[in-house]
């Protein structure tokens, strides 16, 4: 069984989430908040939110439907964490003899996966 939490539209490039997002791969759940919690990124604030979050669905799963009754949410394990590009906003800065140069501000989307498994 899985449960998946989407955080989108974050401003900040994918790159430098990516970093913080391969910490948490493949750690339990409870393990993965406690190392976010120790990084000391501004990304690490935006991953944590949305691990948060793909715990309360799993725990929203487990009280809403008695089919999955059986879940533990204790258990959980990061099975999936992506941070994928999003759109770029793009701004210009002058530069020398009326020309303009391109400013990009990134932003990205989110993507854990918990898995019971």
């Amino acid at each position: 069984m899985q449960v998946q939490a989407i955080t989108k539209n974050v401003r900040m490039s994918a790159q430098k989430m990516r970093e913080v997002v391969r910490q948490i791969q493949g750690l339990p759940a409870t393990h993965a908040q406690a190392a976010l919690a120790a990084t000391s990124r501004k990304g690490a604030r935006f991953v944590a939110k949305t691990l948060k979050s793909a715990i309360a669905n799993a725990e929203d799963l487990k009280a809403n439907n008695k089919a999955y009754t059986g879940l533990n949410t204790e258990v959980l394990i990061v099975k999936e964490a992506l941070a994928q590009t999003a759109s770029t906003i793009r701004r210009f800065t002058p530069k020398a003899r009326g020309s303009a140069g391109p400013i990009l501000k990134r932003s990205c989307h989110i993507k854990i996966v918990l898995s019971d498994e």
